[in-house]
């Protein structure tokens, strides 16, 4: 039994062998891509929208929405950014329930790139927003004493990431193939509904954590944060 897309050799290139984790994480970008130009083909002001630009005005506005009543600074490339995590994380879990996919985000190394571009946008929208002596200074709040514990805690956020989104998948996948042992007629259409549910949920919460994270960098010193509002 594969866990993990790492595993499965899809074809070989020169002597190394190609694995689904790239093959399959090249179809997500390709299908988002693809379906991107394919929906703003004839995007002009005097073109009435048909049903696609709609639902993907409608998506648009929806993370625009949440990104706004997290970050006391909204930001448009915060947007760009928050966004097409959202979109590649769902796209892959949601295409689960197309037979022969392994969601690339099944592994390690997959949702370890999605963290550390989480970590290095983090300092990036800081610097961009407060300055560079500005967001260094953060690190040193409340005393310079917190500056080590500062830093380990910003590195452990992308670790926290990239564990937290790779183990729901690779659990989901673990149970899938036990339940489908036991009883394989009934159980996997309740896990492909489950797996649905499981693929939306983590895409929400590490596209959240991204912006929470990059909110918390960009504000001012003095604004309030969305931990102290709750």
């Amino acid at each position: 039994m594969q866990l993990t897309p790492d595993e499965m050799i899809v074809f070989t290139i020169a002597g190394y062998g190609v694995n689904a984790t790239i093959v399959f994480t090249w179809a997500v970008m390709a299908i988002l891509t693809g379906a991107s130009v394919i929906v703003t083909w004839n995007l002009r002001p005097d073109v009435p929208p048909n049903r696609w630009r709609t639902v993907l005005e409608a998506i648009v506005l929806t993370i625009q929405g949440q990104i706004d009543e997290i970050s006391a600074q909204p930001d448009r490339r915060l947007l760009y950014f928050s966004g097409t995590l959202f979109l590649f994380i769902i796209t892959s879990n949601m295409l689960a329930i197309v037979p022969g996919w392994q969601p690339p985000t099944a592994s390690l190394s997959i949702t370890a790139g999605l963290a550390l571009s989480v970590l290095v946008a983090v300092p990036l929208f800081g610097i961009g927003s407060r300055g560079l002596g500005g967001y260094l200074h953060s690190y040193m709040e409340p005393s310079i004493i917190m500056l080590p514990f500062n830093i380990i805690g910003e590195v452990s956020r992308g670790i926290s990431l990239a564990i937290r989104l790779y183990g729901n998948v690779m659990s989901g996948a673990v149970i899938a193939a036990i339940l489908l042992g036991v009883a394989p007629f009934f159980f996997p259409v309740v896990m492909d509904m489950l797996g649905l549910l499981t693929g939306v949920i983590q895409a929400y919460i590490f596209a959240i954590l991204a912006t929470v994270y990059i909110s918390s960098a960009t504000a001012a010193p003095d604004a309030p944060n969305e931990q102290e509002q709750t």
